[in-house]
């Protein structure tokens, strides 16, 4: 059986990146690597640092990126993509010019003949109420309107420029804590739904770049998929084993 790949927060084109082209490259080259091996492709959110997709316009940049997702596909692999929170307005552009499938929330399904929870990891377990407030708005569709209205010249350079200050001005140490945390919490949710789900072997998440494989038991694991800004992680399952591994060119 061919390996399913599983990767997150890639955050293409972000600001705050040193260098956005080279980082887009090393996804491409990542990617062409694994396309000879690769039944399925997992994308688990914020794979663009920020995306409005219009009715009948899209923003510029990601050629080379999303060109490859293309000739996967055309190649036969399945990709599956779950928004996040950067890319959350996602909507009809990739699925038709690609034919991958994009999902709006987390999802739990059969893969290789194991049991899969999926999700970005920012809708589910505890959440601050301004945060929740804040992905009601994202996901509201009268929200969606209103903010179509605004000229993307605007609209645009407020949500890079959020994205870039609240990367920058996020204390190394304060970071570390609050991601410990938030894990903390996914995990507390993975052990809570186990319970009435005991059939789910693996649960997955990124949003934390946090790259971590954490047993709940002797069979069910949860794993955090890092992200792809310094550490360029990714989970493969083979049919039987589940890996997770760092990408080294």
């Amino acid at each position: 059986m061919k390996s399913v790949y599983f990767i997150s927060d890639l955050h293409l084109g972000a600001n705050y990146l040193a260098n956005p082209r080279g980082n887009e490259l090393r996804v491409v080259r990542f990617l062409e690597s694994i396309t000879p091996d690769a039944r399925e492709l997992y994308l688990l959110g914020d794979v663009l640092d920020y995306w409005y997709e219009y009715k009948s316009v899209v923003p510029r940049g990601y050629v080379r990126f999303l060109g490859q997702l293309a000739r996967m596909a055309d190649a036969g692999v399945k990709i599956t993509w779950l928004t996040g929170n950067h890319d959350v307005w996602l909507f009809d552009y990739l699925s038709d010019e690609i034919g991958l499938t994009v999902l709006k929330r987390h999802t739990q399904m059969e893969i290789g003949g194991k049991q899969f929870f999926l999700s970005h990891g920012d809708d589910v377990g505890y959440q601050k109420p301004s945060y929740r407030f804040m992905r009601f708005c994202f996901y509201n569709r009268v929200c969606q309107w209103l903010y179509a209205g605004i000229h993307p010249r605007i609209t645009s350079a407020v949500a890079t420029g959020w994205s870039t200050q609240n990367r920058m001005n996020r204390k190394a140490d304060k970071v570390s804590d609050e991601m410990k945390k938030s894990a903390r919490h996914l995990l507390d949710f993975a052990r809570d739904y186990s319970g009435g789900h005991p059939e789910v072997d693996y649960f997955m998440f990124g949003h934390l770049h946090l790259a971590q494989d954490t047993p709940l038991d002797d069979r069910r694991r949860v794993i955090f998929l890092g992200d792809w800004i310094s550490q360029f992680t990714y989970a493969v399952f083979d049919g039987e084993k589940l890996s997770l591994e760092r990408y080294a060119e």
